[in-house]
C-alpha cells in the first residue's frame, strides 16, 4: 500500500518504544488487547486513510460542499468513506465493545484518528465532531440522553456539532445572547444565531445532534450564566424513531481558506416557535461541561495539524528525492548530471526542520494520549490526579505548538518544492491552507496562552508546573550520561532554568496586581514553554535512539541515527530562542500593551 501519511518506522517508534503503548495494557479495560490487536487496529486504520479518505481530498477541496434550495450538496465519496470508518468500528475506536467499539488505548485511538486526519481532514471533520459531542453526552448528559442521542453517535447513525460562536461575540463566550425558554414538560426553545459551525448541516447521517450554549431567562452576565442545551436537527421520538424537523435552518455556508470538505454554516435556531432543546447538565453551567467536548477538540486540533505537516513532509522528501536540480558546490562542469534536490545542503536543511517539527509534535501529542489513560485508570488516586493536572498544563501547548510548527513545515514543504509548490497541481499548497486554519480553531493561540500563564502553570499552587520540570530534570540526568547526547541535555537545561525563572517572574507579577502587564505577552511564554517541552521529547527520543543502536529497539540504525541529528537540529535551532524570549519575558515587557489606538 502505497501511503505518504506517516512513516511506518516512526509510528512503531514513537507508541512501542518512546512511549510504550503496551504499559497500558496493565489496565483492566485494555487486558484483551495484545500488540498484535493494536497494531491490527492501526494498520486497518491506515488502510481506510490511504484507500477511502486520501483518494477524494482533492476533490472535496475543489468542489467544495454548496448550498442549493436551503440544503447542503456534496461530493458522494465524502459519505462513502464515512460509511466505511462507521462499518469498520473505527468512528468510535476508544468507546466500550458493547457500543460498537474497539476499547482502544487513547493513544492508539488517537492514532488511528490521526490516519484519516492526514489522509483526509475535512471529511474525517465529520466523524471527530461526532466522536466529541457524543464524549461529551457520555459524561455530562443523562441516561435518556446518553440512550437515545449518543450511542447512535458512536453508532455512526446521527453525527454532532458544537455551536458556540456567534456573529457578535467570535470568543468571548460571555457575551453569547441565545435565548433558551423552559417549557412545561422540561425541555426548552432556543432563538439565537450561530456561526462558523463545522458540520452544521449535512445528508451524511438520519440525524445531527447540536450542543448548544444558551442562556436561560434568569441566567447572570457573562460566562457564569451559561447553560448548556442538546438540540437535535430532527427530533426523536421515545422508542429513538424519527420525528418532525426541528426549529433550526441552515442560513447558509462559510467558505473557508481549507478544511474545504467539512461544511462551515450559520444556523439559526426559532425561526417560528422556537427549536426544542434538552439540558444538559446542571444550569448556568455550561461552558465548563462543553470544556469536555472543548478539550478533546484541542487536542484533535494538536493532532490534527501533526499529520497535516506530516504528510506534507512525506510529499516534500519525496519530491526531493525524485526531483534532480543543479549540480554540487563546486562542480563547475555544466555537462555533468544533475542532483536530486535532496543533495543540496539547504534543501536537506529545510526536511530537518520538518522532521523536527512533525515527529516532535507527534511525540508531543501521544503524551497526552498516555496522561488520558493514566488520568482515567492508574491505580492510585495520587497518580490519577497528577496524570490529569499534567494534561490540563499540557492542553494548550498541545494544541498550539504544532499549529504553529507544523503549519510552519507546510511552508517549507512548499519551498522544497519550488514554483510547484505553489500550485494546484502538487498537494503541498492545499495541505498549508488546510493546516492555516488550526491556529485560530478551539482558540487562538493568543487565547490558549492566557490559559497557560494565566491558569495552568500555577493551579495547584504550580505542582503540576514543578513535576513537569522534575521530569524534564530527570531525562536531561539521564541523556548527560551518553556522550552523544550531553551537548543536547545541555541547552534543555539552559532552557528550562531560563523558564522556571520566568514563570516565577510573571507569578509574581500577578500576584501583585498587575495580571494585564503579566499577561500581555502570554502567547510568547506559550511558545517558549512549547519548545522546551518539545525539546524534552526530543531528548527522550535520543535516548531510545542510542538504545536501539545497542540493540534494544526494533528499527533500523539508518532510522535511529536519523532521530539522533533531529535531535541535535532541534537543541541546536530551536531551544537557543527560549533563551532570548525568556529574557524579553523576564523583563516584562509592555512595548506591545503601551501601544495606542492612534499610534498604529
Amino acid at each position: 500500500m502505497q501511503q505518504r501519511i506517516i512513516n511506518p518506522e516512526d509510528l512503531a517508534f514513537q507508541l512501542y518504544e518512546l512511549h510504550d503503548v503496551e504499559q497500558t495494557l496493565r489496565f483492566g479495560r485494555y487486558s484483551d488487547h495484545s500488540r498484535e490487536t493494536l497494531q491490527a487496529a492501526l494498520d486497518l486504520a491506515l488502510k481506510v486513510a490511504a484507500e477511502e479518505f486520501a483518494t477524494h481530498a482533492r476533490l472535496v477541496d475543489e468542489e467544495e460542499p454548496r448550498f442549493e434550495n436551503g440544503r447542503v450538496t456534496m461530493r458522494p465519496e465524502v459519505k462513502r468513506a464515512l460509511d466505511v470508518l462507521k462499518d469498520t468500528g473505527l468512528m468510535a475506536a476508544s468507546q466500550d465493545y458493547e457500543r460498537g467499539g474497539m476499547q482502544l488505548p487513547a493513544a492508539v485511538a488517537q492514532m488511528c484518528v490521526g490516519l484519516l486526519k492526514g489522509a483526509n481532514v475535512g471529511t474525517q471533520g465529520y466523524a471527530g465532531l461526532t466522536i466529541a459531542a457524543a464524549n461529551l453526552i457520555m459524561v455530562q448528559g443523562s441516561e435518556e440522553q446518553q440512550e437515545r442521542y449518543a450511542e447512535p453517535m458512536m453508532a455512526g447513525r446521527f453525527f454532532g456539532t458544537m455551536c458556540l460562536t456567534e456573529p457578535h461575540a467570535g470568543s468571548s463566550l460571555g457575551d453569547l445572547r441565545t435565548r433558551a425558554q423552559p417549557r412545561a414538560d422540561g425541555s426548552y426553545r432556543l432563538f439565537g444565531n450561530k456561526i462558523y459551525i463545522s458540520g452544521g448541516d449535512h445528508e451524511l447521517s438520519d440525524n445531527i445532534i447540536h450542543m448548544v450554549l444558551g442562556r436561560l431567562p434568569d441566567a447572570p452576565p457573562g460566562v457564569k450564566g451559561i447553560s448548556l442545551f442538546l438540540v437535535p436537527k430532527i427530533l426523536v421520538n421515545e422508542d429513538g424513531s424519527l420525528g418532525e424537523r426541528n426549529d433550526l435552518a441552515l442560513a447558509g455556508l462559510i467558505h473557508k481558506m481549507g478544511y474545504r470538505g467539512t461544511t462551515s454554516t450559520m444556523l439559526n435556531f426559532g425561526e417560528k416557535d422556537g427549536a426544542v432543546g434538552y439540558l444538559v447538565g446542571e444550569p448556568n453551567n455550561g461552558l465548563a461541561a462543553m470544556f469536555h467536548m472543548m478539550n478533546e477538540a484541542r487536542i484533535g486540533v494538536g493532532l490534527g495539524s501533526v499529520m497535516l505537516g506530516y504528510t506534507g513532509y512525506l510529499h516534500a522528501l519525496d519530491y526531493a528525492r525524485e526531483r534532480r536540480q543543479g549540480r554540487p558546490i563546486g562542480e563547475k562542469d555544466p555537462n555533468t548530471p544533475q542532483v536530486p534536490l535532496i543533495r543540496h545542503a539547504d534543501i536537506r536543511r529545510m526536511l530537518l526542520a520538518q522532521k523536527a517539527y512533525v515527529e516532535g509534535g507527534l511525540a508531543l501529542c501521544l503524551q497526552g494520549a498516555m496522561l488520558v489513560d493514566e488520568k482515567k485508570h492508574a491505580a492510585s488516586e495520587e497518580a490519577r490526579k497528577m496524570a490529569a493536572g499534567l494534561l490540563d498544563l499540557l492542553t494548550p501547548i498541545i494544541k498550539s505548538w504544532p499549529s504553529r510548527y507544523c503549519l510552519e513545515a507546510n511552508s517549507l514543504a512548499i519551498q522544497v518544492h519550488g514554483g510547484y509548490g505553489y500550485t494546484r497541481e502538487y498537494p503541498v499548497e492545499q495541505f498549508y491552507r488546510d493546516n492555516r486554519l488550526n491556529p485560530i480553531h478551539e482558540g487562538t493561540h493568543g487565547i490558549q496562552g492566557l490559559d497557560l500563564l494565566g491558569r495552568k502553570v500555577s493551579m495547584a499552587d504550580g505542582q503540576f508546573f514543578q513535576a513537569l520540570m522534575h521530569r524534564i530534570d530527570t531525562t536531561i540526568g539521564e541523556a548527560r550520561e551518553h556522550d552523544r547526547l550531553a551537548e543536547s541535555a545541555g541547552r534543555l537545561e539552559q532552557a528550562i532554568r531560563a523558564m522556571a525563572t520566568v514563570t516565577d517572574t510573571l507569578n509574581a507579577e500577578k500576584a501583585s496586581g498587575n495580571a494585564e502587564k503579566a499577561l500581555a505577552n502570554a502567547s510568547l511564554y506559550l511558545d517558549a514553554l512549547g519548545q522546551t517541552v518539545v525539546g524534552w521529547l526530543w531528548l527522550r527520543q535520543g535516548l531510545k535512539a542510542v538504545d536501539g543502536l545497542n540493540g534494544k529497539g526494533g528499527q533500523s540504525a539508518q532510522f535511529y541515527e536519523g532521530k539522533l541529528k533531529a535531535c541535535d537540529y532541534f537543541a541546536r535551532y530551536e531551544l537557543p530562542g527560549v533563551i532570548s524570549t525568556s529574557e524579553l519575558l523576564k523583563a516584562v515587557d509592555t512595548t506591545a500593551l503601551d501601544m495606542v489606538d492612534e499610534q498604529f
